[in-house]
């Protein structure tokens, strides 16, 4: 007869609610990004996918209220280009947001 031991279930992470709000009323020229989470956010940094233009940046930090401008130019961005924001929580985790335009 084979027994096993049963073990206390690990309790499953909770959300973490992504703490940046995309502003696009500039669109297609510019859009705002703005940390309207409650802790600053580290080495935020910006890739765009598929056609597109967007000037290179050093990762910045950005604490809550704060906002940032990106400039970013192409035909046709909301048919084939994502852009990729990553950063790091105070404790390091390492986050990824992706956004279509």
């Amino acid at each position: 007869m084979a027994t096993s031991s049963l073990t206390e279930p690990r309790p499953l992470p909770t959300a973490y609610p992504v703490p940046l709000r995309l502003d696009r009323r500039d669109a297609p020229h510019s859009y705002t990004l703005r940390n309207i989470g409650d802790e600053p956010l580290r080495g935020i940094s910006f890739n765009l996918l598929g056609p597109g233009l967007m000037r290179a940046t050093p990762p910045v930090l950005l604490e809550p209220g704060e906002r940032l401008r990106l400039r970013i130019r192409g035909a046709g961005l909301s048919v084939g280009t994502v852009l990729v924001v990553r950063w790091f929580r105070p404790g390091g985790d390492e986050y990824f947001w992706r956004i279509s335009f």
